[in-house]
């Protein structure tokens, strides 16, 4: 029964918005050519980074948010718009998504789900929003490379990142400062653009033609790479020893002989060194022969004398 004067019944109280109702939303303007909002769902807030064939955005879950979710915040990958309109640069970005997704391991970034927004045609993928500081921005505080202790942690998980990498059969191709990042959390790998299958140089993709994209990062390319040569295990060792080398000296490493940096133990060069030779042949180290070094300097140290 009513409680109304007039003996109508009292209206319904209106649903509550959902994700549903943000999918059927007239569309929000779009900035730099990317909705507001990306497949009905992913609120973008801002750009995060951006670099020669990608940009991350920094953005809100509509839907975990109207499921009461804590933490709604995710990393959205897009292409650059420079090879956004290429016939296999989605593949690309798939082919990034999936390298990411076969890595499960504490020191590399977690990609959640590959999307495309159906209304602009543009793929993306989402992924975890990391929080800390970028390898590069670090060096811009520590000028004078990073001390012992604090490099030790960091070299180690480092290498354990890429090592898992390379147990699971999948190259990175772009290690540099500015694709680790440290935290409370401890330190993350991520950027897999670059990255391929292990031996997916030779066998290749049918609907990929990577040779267009292989824009490596020549202070930390391996000298094969510049010269042509395929990615390689042995190439990730040499960019990772690039990345050590300015962390404990403060500047990126020059010449075939490079100087034993300042806050690296004597006794870790001689494992560092060969990690950075800049012929393959002799770069005779491996990862877990180099982590072995950094992480103790008190064993296993008589082979690198």
């Amino acid at each position: 029964m009513s409680d109304r004067p007039d003996g109508e019944v009292a209206p319904l109280p209106s649903p509550p918005l959902t994700h549903f109702a943000f999918a059927k939303a007239p569309a929000p303007p779009q900035r730099d050519g990317i909705p507001a909002v990306l497949a009905g769902r992913y609120r973008i807030e801002r750009v995060l980074g951006a670099g020669g064939m990608g940009v991350v955005y920094r953005a809100r879950d509509l839907l975990h948010e109207q499921f009461g979710e804590s933490r709604s915040s995710v990393a959205i990958k897009v292409l650059g718009e420079a090879i956004r309109e290429s016939a296999d640069a989605h593949v690309l970005l798939y082919s990034e998504f999936a390298l990411t997704r076969s890595l499960r391991h504490e020191q590399v970034v977690r990609v959640f789900s590959f999307e495309v927004d159906t209304s602009c045609q543009l793929a993306f993928f989402t992924m975890e929003l990391l929080q800390g500081l970028t390898l590069d921005r670090l060096l811009l505080e520590c000028p004078g490379g990073l001390p012992w202790r604090e490099l030790q942690g960091i070299a180690v998980q480092l290498l354990d990142g890429l090592r898992h990498s390379h147990q699971q059969g999948v190259l990175h191709g772009d290690v540099k400062p500015g694709n680790v990042m440290v935290g409370e959390g401890g330190l993350r790998l991520f950027d897999f653009g670059l990255g391929q299958a292990d031996g997916q140089a030779a066998v290749g993709s049918p609907a990929l033609n990577r040779s267009r994209f292989n824009a490596w990062t020549p202070a930390y390319a391996a000298p094969e790479l510049l010269a042509g040569g395929a990615l390689s295990a042995s190439a990730d060792l040499y960019a990772a020893a690039c990345v050590l080398y300015e962390l404990a000296q403060g500047r990126r490493q020059s010449g075939n002989r490079p100087a034993r940096p300042g806050q690296l133990p004597r006794q870790c060069w001689p494992a560092l060194r060969t990690a950075l030779a800049a012929d393959p042949e002799h770069r005779a180290i491996t990862l877990e022969e180099l982590r072995a070094v950094l992480s103790d300097t008190r064993q296993g140290l008589s082979r690198w004398f």
